[in-house]
């Protein structure tokens, strides 16, 4: 059986000012585009299926990883942090003093950011996990994604309910991989930085 490899994209401006980067399609920063070439070395000796976000910071990781993407996956959009789109915990915590993602979710923002539940993004997680997992039967599978994404995805393979996805710190730019051990779902590695 395959590994199923975790990619979050590179840099981006808002990734860099830790601002809730959402559903807004920013471009990588060049450190950002330097990380993800970095990522070519680690990815190059695996022979792997792609799948992406549609988003251009994971597509463009991808493509600078040197990786072909075979799926853009919508399902693998970041979580929709409607009217927090765009601000800072700090910013957000001046009106809600102690608030805490994993806990307190999201409001509702604009047309274009509705927001979501962390059970609506549990269950695209699962949706992606159940469209992936066969294909681990072939070899490794990476999966170009966004941070908080790709935690709760993490959390959901060590069948953990989602709000664990809050104990994986998962930096820009970096690889895990997720694999099994004795037939039980297991963290191979996390969080590796390019090299």
């Amino acid at each position: 059986m395959g590994e199923l490899i975790l990619v979050r994209h590179g840099e981006t401006q808002w990734s860099r000012a830790l601002r809730h980067t959402g559903r807004t399609d920013l471009p990588l920063t060049a450190a950002g585009e330097t990380a993800a070439r970095g990522l070519a070395s680690l990815l190059a000796s695996r022979p792997i299926i792609a799948f992406s976000s549609p988003a251009q910071r994971a597509m463009r990781t991808a493509e600078l990883a040197g990786v072909t993407v075979a799926f853009a996956e919508p399902d693998l959009w970041e979580w929709d942090y409607g009217g927090y789109e765009g601000l800072t915990t700090a910013q957000i915590s001046e009106d809600r003093p102690g608030w805490y993602l994993w806990r307190d979710g999201v409001i509702p923002g604009d047309a274009e950011h509705p927001g979501e539940s962390i059970t609506d993004v549990s269950a695209r997680a699962d949706a992606v996990l159940s469209r992936v997992r066969p294909r681990l039967a072939d070899g490794d599978v990476a999966l170009f994604s966004h941070g908080h994404l790709l935690r709760i995805l993490t959390a959901r393979w060590l069948e953990l309910a989602p709000e664990s996805g809050r104990l994986f710190r998962l930096d820009t730019g970096t690889i895990s991989a997720l694999g099994t051990e004795h037939d039980q779902p297991v963290i191979s590695s996390w969080n590796v930085p390019p090299a």
